[in-house]
């Protein structure tokens, strides 16, 4: 419904938001080689600020029965611990709920950072200095092969390489005797479409966030044209979506390490 929103709007001469980040500026390093600086890696940025300043703020004189804006943030902490632990157990969410509280914060602040007005109206040298973070795709490419490199360390340093191999590619459901390894060819091509999963899962969560975000920021730069009125659904729309989306994202990454590892860890701790 959005793209074609986005669509129908180009038609009446609007350009709408472009797929490619502008880059602002470049900071030098060494020889030819520099890190460019796009308007979406400046509110990502600012995104980090943002949560910093918050969590320094409602840290900075701890009390014993918290009031005001500690009480807050230790709630809100609090709901999304138990939700994490709801999802991968005790034992990892204690572990890296860290982690999924990160990733959380940082997408739906980025989300809803991108949602003020007046984002991409402020121009440098003729390019628009903020742009929502997550409507730029190098930045969700960037959180979703982040979390597989970290995925890749943990399921590692939880299981090792050999049972790593075994719970992929090997027998389950406890099966013995000849029908174990008469099946041992089917696991094996199981164990195959498993690692291919395993290695789409950054593309997916990558292209999810985008597109979502992407979407709905675009239609509501072309909306913008119509005046507020036509983009007040929108915008409600989209502060929805941008929490469902950092939900999905931190649900999704908390159900791919369970999967992996979860049980066999909950179990040996309840020993």
């Amino acid at each position: 419904m959005m793209m074609g929103g986005v669509a129908t709007a180009s038609e009446h001469g609007h350009s709408g938001l472009s797929i490619d980040a502008p880059v602002l500026w470049e900071i030098p390093l060494w020889s030819d080689f520099s890190i460019p600086v796009s308007n979406s890696l400046l509110m990502f940025a600012l995104a980090v600020v943002v949560i910093t300043i918050i969590l320094r703020l409602a840290t900075r004189k701890m009390e014993r029965i918290p009031s005001g804006l500690q009480n807050f943030v230790e709630w809100v902490f609090e709901l999304l611990y138990n939700f994490v632990e709801g999802l991968t157990g005790k034992y990892l969410a204690r572990k890296y709920f860290w982690y999924f509280a990160s990733v959380f914060l940082l997408i739906l602040v980025s989300n809803y950072m991108g949602l003020i007005p007046g984002v991409g109206e402020i121009t440098y040298e003729g390019k628009p200095i903020f742009r929502g973070a997550n409507a730029d795709l190098n930045t969700t490419i960037f959180l979703g092969f982040f979390y597989a490199i970290l995925w890749f360390i943990w399921v590692m340093r939880e299981q090792g390489p050999w049972h790593f191999i075994t719970h992929t590619f090997g027998p389950k459901g406890g099966l013995t005797g000849f029908l174990k390894y008469a099946l041992l060819p089917i696991f094996f091509f199981v164990g195959l479409i498993e690692l291919l999963s395993i290695c789409v899962r950054p593309v997916a969560l990558a292209a999810r966030l985008f597109g979502n975000i992407y979407a709905g920021e675009a239609i509501l730069e072309q909306m913008g044209a119509y005046g507020w009125l036509a983009m007040f659904p929108f915008m409600a729309l989209e502060i929805i979506v941008g929490f469902v989306q950092s939900l999905v994202f931190l649900m999704l990454t908390a159900i791919f390490l369970k999967t992996q590892v979860g049980g066999e860890e909950d179990e040996a701790e309840a020993h």
